[in-house]
């Protein structure tokens, strides 16, 4: 009864769920039941399965192996099972494929539709340099369906994959109103708050001093965000250097009523603070060709704006 108290009390405290009944036991993140078949079901997309480690001494000195048993040999990197008939451990033997940890600057591979996303470090923040595309378009206005829908500018897909998508805020938050929610971002990333974008911005350009302030804000920022040059903004496109690496576009944006406008005018990004609980307005960014500051304000949420995602 202890140990079972104390392996509860255990995943509880790194976050996970514990579950067992009389078919097995269940460690994940949702409560969800052991699967039927497996007296032992692990469920998780952002942790792994760390078996014990331990030097080749260790290893041989265990006491009457069970046969099968799995350890990582810390002295080779490598993994061992012991075979009781040939009385040895065994090495697992790798395959050829290999992967690497996701460092920030190289492509995000959003394995939900195979997309890649241009991605940059801002001063410890991992930001998506590409607005995000996921889903179907959808000419209509968005619903909690269990689809991801988005809009394309003049619901024509050929802007979706320059310009990425346009979302409302329900579809983008995936239907709830927790700050920070992964939403509609892959895996280990979500959608930023208001916060978070304030932090990058007063990075960038300490102008950008109250996190607060309204309106028009900083001296340099949007240009540092924007792209440079007129194919995806129009002249003068006032200060862009890009020098931020976030490598914004001009997207446009759409009215609940389904009209278009802006596009390489403006682009709107939504973040997931709202602007009071049960507002129907929540903070964003706007860049615009003719300014090279950033404009923070309330917008409404039955509009479609772009997303940025930033990494967990």
């Amino acid at each position: 009864m202890k140990t079972k108290i104390y392996l509860l009390s255990l995943v509880l405290f790194i976050g996970v769920q514990y579950n067992a009944n009389s078919q097995g036991v269940s460690v994940n993140e949702d409560g969800a039941d052991p699967d039927a078949s497996a007296i032992l079901d692990l469920q998780s997309t952002s942790k792994g399965l760390l078996v014990p480690r331990m030097a080749q001494t260790q290893i041989t000195d265990i006491q009457d192996p069970a046969n099968g048993l799995i350890v990582f040999n810390t002295t080779d990197n490598k993994y061992y099972a012991y075979l009781e008939g040939e009385n040895a451990w065994k090495e697992i033997s790798y395959g050829t494929n290999s992967m690497t940890p996701f460092v920030c600057g190289e492509a995000l591979n959003d394995y939900r539709d195979r997309q890649s996303y241009a991605t940059v470090d801002i001063n410890g923040q991992c930001w998506m340099a590409e607005n995000l595309n996921i889903g179907s378009m959808y000419a209509g206005g968005q619903t909690d369906n269990g689809t991801i829908e988005k809009s394309c500018y003049q619901n024509n897909t050929n802007y979706c994959d320059t310009y990425g998508g346009l979302y409302q805020w329900n579809e983008m938050m995936e239907y709830t109103t927790t700050e920070g929610v992964q939403g509609i971002c892959p895996n280990g990333w979500h959608v930023p708050t208001d916060m978070e974008w304030f932090q990058m911005e007063n990075f960038l350009d300490p102008f950008v001093n109250n996190p607060t302030q309204i309106y028009w804000r900083g001296s340099t920022i949007g240009g540092q965000l924007k792209e440079t040059g007129y194919t995806y903004w129009n002249g003068p496109n006032v200060g862009a250097t890009n020098t931020s690496g976030m490598t914004v576009l001009g997207s446009g944006v759409r009215s609940s009523s389904g009209a278009f406008y802006n596009q390489k005018i403006s682009t709107v990004f939504m973040t997931s603070t709202q602007q009071y609980n049960g507002s129907g307005s929540s903070f964003i960014r706007e860049l615009d060709y003719n300014n090279q500051r950033v404009y923070r304000n309330a917008f409404n949420k039955y509009y479609f704006y772009s997303v940025r995602c930033v990494k967990d």
